[in-house]
């Protein structure tokens, strides 16, 4: 049962077009973004789709699969661990923001 812990698997549509960084080390990160879209019948039986956002980045190899396969629409499915972390802004605001950090990518689609 340990490997249930904080894993989570995602397919979804990528968002935008990845951004590719390369660390001083030469180590490459990835950071896009993917939604995943839920569909069901509200109580008026209206089609009702609820569409999540999720934040994903992804290291060295799997972040160069990034690079060169995944563009902005692709299909993808992602596994990975939850990570939240916070930050300051330009402003000094304090931001948190959760991530998934893929260590396992799956193309899907065309």
């Amino acid at each position: 049962m340990n490997t249930l812990r904080n894993k989570v698997q995602l397919i979804g549509h990528v968002g935008n077009a990845p951004e590719i960084l390369t660390l001083e080390s030469g180590k490459k990160l990835a950071k896009f973004s993917i939604a995943t879209n839920e569909t069901y019948k509200n109580n008026k039986g209206e089609k009702i789709t609820d569409t999540q956002w999720h934040n994903v980045v992804a290291w060295g190899k799997t972040a160069e699969l990034v690079e060169n396969y995944v563009p902005k629409g692709k299909e993808i499915g992602v596994e990975g661990k939850l990570t939240s972390r916070t930050y300051e802004d330009k402003d000094g605001i304090k931001r948190y923001i959760t991530e998934v950090v893929c260590n396992e990518l799956l193309l899907l689609g065309k």
